[in-house]
């Protein structure tokens, strides 16, 4: 029940009011007890301060009071208010004495207030009808309560029984290892040496054959060309090797080169014979020509990466998928355990 009481004292401008919310209350419960002052704003305002317990009058103590508020009115005034907390534990009514209020080092006072303090009654003739202090009991079991847990958790085990089978997959198809390698390769002009150095060694420039020799020869060269220069020379004639190669090449090592396929032509088609001192020339025009055009800045690592069969691609797809299944279903166990522990908890205190 709500009944103000509004005593207030006016003295230059200067009011001062205390209102209780309730005039009467039960033993042990509180009441509350609103101290106003209205000044000017600029005004120096101190309220009455009390310990805790601190009794206001004999019987009623003070619990604890609230900061100052303030609140602008209209013509430079304010009210500046504190509320007090109030108590008691005997039945019986009490006269609140003023509340003393300083404006600016003057001292004013509000009016008294009343306060009735209640008891309940007890019937002492039948003391049946009061129960003693019961046991600790447990709480009912609601299904509503605990639903949300459970299938949360059996969900869980779901998903823990398919990543243990998901698992045993990913174990079970071994996975697809790939070595890259890095080859070292010979230049073409070295490889051309190499095989000159070849025919040199089985002194294939004396043998009684020289469509052999000149077959192995210009074939070389041939190699050499189509590696250095990225035509296919192999699949070309004498002359249209001599056409390309004339805007690109010094045209004394190009005659020299003309002369040494047109000799090889007609050793290997005309069953033309020729000398020793012959043979020994083009050979050297061979070895002049890879010299003069070599190049040497070339790289002489090759990065090969194996290739994956469609078989292989698949299987290694697969296994990408199972892994990130089994991730993604760890993820979300973590997720619904951490739910479930919060929710038995909650429940539990």
């Amino acid at each position: 029940m709500l009944l103000p009481l509004m005593p207030h004292v006016q003295a230059q401008n200067v009011s001062v009011e205390a209102r209780i919310d309730s005039i009467d209350m039960f033993v042990g419960q509180q009441v509350h007890v609103t101290l106003s002052a209205t000044a000017k704003e600029s005004s120096t305002v101190v309220f009455p301060q009390f310990k805790y317990t601190e009794q206001l009058t004999p019987g009623v103590e003070v619990l604890g009071s609230t900061a100052t508020e303030v609140k602008g009115l209209d013509n430079g005034m304010a009210r500046f208010s504190q509320v007090y907390t109030l108590t008691s534990f005997d039945d019986t009514l009490y006269y609140l004495p003023p509340f003393k209020v300083k404006v600016d080092g003057k001292s004013y006072e509000s009016k008294s207030l009343a306060l009735k303090v209640l008891t309940v009654e007890v019937d002492t003739l039948h003391p049946e009808k009061f129960f003693g202090p019961k046991d600790v009991q447990d709480n009912p079991f609601l299904w509503g309560d605990w639903s949300l847990p459970f299938w949360l958790s059996v969900f869980i085990l779901i998903l823990w029984v398919i990543g243990c089978y998901l698992y045993l997959r990913l174990r079970d198809n071994k996975p697809i290892i790939t070595k890259i390698r890095i080859v070292k390769r010979l230049l073409p002009h070295q490889k051309a040496m190499k095989e000159i150095e070849q025919i040199k060694a089985e002194k294939m420039v004396i043998a009684e054959n020289p469509k052999e020799y000149y077959t192995k020869l210009t074939d070389t060269l041939r190699k050499y060309i189509e590696e250095r220069y990225g035509f296919s020379a192999m699949e070309m004639t004498s002359s249209e090797i001599i056409d390309r190669l004339t805007q690109t090449g010094d045209q004394q090592s190009l005659d020299e080169l003309r002369q040494l396929f047109s000799t090889a032509d007609l050793v290997k088609f005309a069953k033309y014979s020729t000398l020793i001192n012959e043979n020994d020339a083009n050979l050297v025009s061979a070895i002049d020509f890879i010299n003069q055009t070599k190049q040497e800045n070339m790289p002489t690592e090759e990065t090969v990466k194996p290739q994956l069969s469609e078989e292989d691609q698949r299987s290694q797809k697969e296994r990408n998928i199972l892994k990130w299944s089994i991730i993604g279903i760890a993820v979300v166990c973590v997720i619904l355990l951490g739910i479930v522990v919060y929710t038995v908890y909650q429940l539990v205190n």
